[in-house]
């Protein structure tokens, strides 16, 4: 009689080629770290929705000029005929809303809010995306050294960063941006005060990702293959850009993708208050400044730029969360 434990039979003198020779190959296959991510990321059907919305927003400030020449929308041009002479507000409801104008148009001067709307994405998203990756690239790279090299590096690095932090950054991008209205390093108009509020917002915001780097940091320099790269006799440049920088470019691009919308907000805001983006160029902020005193004329003015800034504002949150909870290792 054989015993249940025995194990000396056919299945235990198989070999493992004749085991595994009806299994399919791509099914025992490895993902790599992005293709597991990527699933993670498929799963969450909230970031996957705030995800098309800012692949959607993204294409539509890159194709903006492409589109109001197509579509011969004029972001400046007045229309009259479309405004009561007597109350000065867009003819009809909802602010005049129509075939030729979607949705509507302001109250007195009835310029086209579909193509002011249009217009001012790309300026929002061109100052959110340049100040963003200025503010990264100066905290990636203090964080790293920081966290790297410690001692009076590190020190003089977060004594910095605790200055940054401090300095009152609203009242001194107001007093910039006011001071370089008329020109400066040869610019002028338009090129000048998106340059200016990149740099503002950018420069001054980049303490918020030296710190997150910097702890990341201190806690990878103190890893195995950090040690094994040490034993090898690496030098701190290779460790650097070889072993630390590939392992923190999942918490950089989901901090950068969370400081998006928080640059958009703060140049809606100062546009809001008169120091961003001059008219007559179109910007979210700057419309709803013009919606103030045209609020009683028709308040769908007001609504329609704000309503532009908060979706945008929403669906990058969203997917920068959504990034976050798909790169984490340690999520399920």
């Amino acid at each position: 009689m054989t015993s249940p434990l025995d194990v000396t039979g056919s299945a235990a003198e198989a070999q493992p080629e004749s085991v595994l020779a009806g299994v399919d190959q791509e099914k025992i296959e490895g993902r790599s770290l992005g293709q597991i991510a990527w699933i993670r990321f498929k799963r969450d059907k909230v970031a996957m929705a705030g995800g098309i919305v800012v692949v959607c927003l993204v294409l539509l400030a890159v194709l903006a000029k492409p589109i109001e020449g197509i579509f011969g929308l004029d972001p400046n041009a007045f229309h009259q005929e479309l405004i009561d002479p007597v109350l000065l507000k867009p003819k009809g409801s909802f602010g005049g809303i129509s075939w030729a104008h979607p949705l509507g148009v302001e109250p007195q001067y009835g310029r086209d809010l579909l193509a002011r709307i249009i217009e001012g994405s790309w300026v929002s998203l061109a100052v959110a995306f340049g100040a963003t990756i200025l503010s990264v690239t100066i905290g990636t790279v203090l964080g790293v050294a920081a966290g790297y090299y410690g001692g009076w590096v590190d020190t003089v690095i977060s004594r910095l960063m605790d200055i940054f932090l401090a300095f009152p950054l609203l009242l001194f991008a107001i007093a910039l941006s006011a001071s370089l209205q008329g020109g400066a390093f040869g610019l002028h108009g338009l090129t000048l005060h998106i340059s200016v509020l990149i740099f503002v917002i950018g420069f001054f915001s980049w303490p918020y990702m030296g710190r997150i780097i910097r702890g990341q940091t201190l806690s990878l320099r103190e890893r195995e293959f950090v040690d094994a790269a040490r034993s090898m006799g690496a030098h701190g440049h290779y460790i650097l850009f070889k072993e630390l920088l590939p392992n923190l470019v999942a918490p950089i691009i989901v901090y950068s993708t969370l400081l998006i919308p928080t640059n958009i907000l703060f140049e809606a805001g100062l546009s809001f208050l008169g120091v961003g983006i001059q008219p007559p160029q179109a910007s979210w902020g700057g419309m709803l400044n013009q919606s103030i005193s045209l609020y009683q004329a028709d308040p769908w003015f007001m609504v329609v730029p704000g309503l532009a800034i908060f979706i945008t504002v929403l669906a990058f949150n969203l997917l920068g969360d959504g990034l976050r909870d798909a790169l984490d290792p340690r999520s399920n």
